[in-house]
């Protein structure tokens, strides 16, 4: 990812989300995070979380300091379709316990890609995802889910990322394309909306990890969009 390139101590959220912009425009693509609408339109092209922040942070001029752990989570259309991915990245030297945490959530998603070879309903996927995570002994976030891409950000089916947030099962079919995005904290997983109405936090304070692709189902297996020709990247 473009964006991990620019995470450093000092650099604010902000610069690295005008930065993420400009390279999308760049590419001929569109931002598709900038101008959704909530209480109030989100603001920028990036969601940029930190520390106990799991999804949605708003950038500022909030710089990143030794220590934190930031998730960068960027939406993208070209030619008429969309694609969604999110790293969460230590800046610096990190404790063992973060460092662990995006250990754990990362291998989650690579778990939940190389299932999508043989498993033929989401719920055989999710359900071992979510033990494996709770044999680390962190928790996963249930109140937000994964989501079906195409022309559109948002399309169905929902992807839990949880047992208990169970919506709808549905059959792994080549010609699917989803976006699979497990978000886990070292505390609850339960959570608190920022005055800004748009981050949403861990409520004990507890630090959270948030990783994503978007993954095409074909014939011969899954093909994860988000990672290039050369499939690279994390969670690969």
């Amino acid at each position: 990812m473009f964006a991990a390139s620019l995470v450093q101590p000092g650099i604010s959220t902000l610069e690295i989300s005008r930065e993420v912009e400009k390279s999308i425009i760049d590419h001929k693509a569109q931002p598709l995070f900038k101008g959704v609408m909530g209480e109030i339109p989100f603001p920028e092209a990036a969601c940029i979380s930190i520390n106990d922040e799991i999804i949605h942070g708003i950038p500022s001029d909030r710089k990143l300091s030794e220590g934190d752990i930031v998730s960068i989570d960027i939406g993208v259309k070209y030619n008429g379709w969309c694609a969604d991915a999110a790293q969460t990245l230590p800046v610096g030297k990190i404790s063992g316990l973060s460092a662990s945490l995006l250990e754990t959530t990362e291998e989650a998603l690579r778990f939940a890609i190389k299932a999508l070879e043989h498993e033929t309903h989401w719920s055989k996927v999710v359900g071992e995802m979510e033990r494996r995570i709770d044999h680390a002994g962190f928790s996963t976030v249930e109140e937000f889910v994964g989501h079906g891409i195409g022309h559109e950000l948002w399309e169905e089916p929902e992807i839990p990322g949880a047992r208990e947030r169970w919506l709808r099962d549905f059959e792994l079919v080549p010609g699917l394309v989803i976006a699979i995005e497990p978000m886990v904290t070292t505390g609850s997983g339960d959570m608190i909306m920022k005055p800004d109405t748009w981050t949403e936090c861990t409520r004990d304070g507890e630090p959270a990890a948030h990783f994503e692709h978007t993954i095409a189902i074909t014939e011969s297996g899954p093909l994860v969009l988000t990672a290039g020709l050369h499939q690279t990247g994390w969670a690969l």
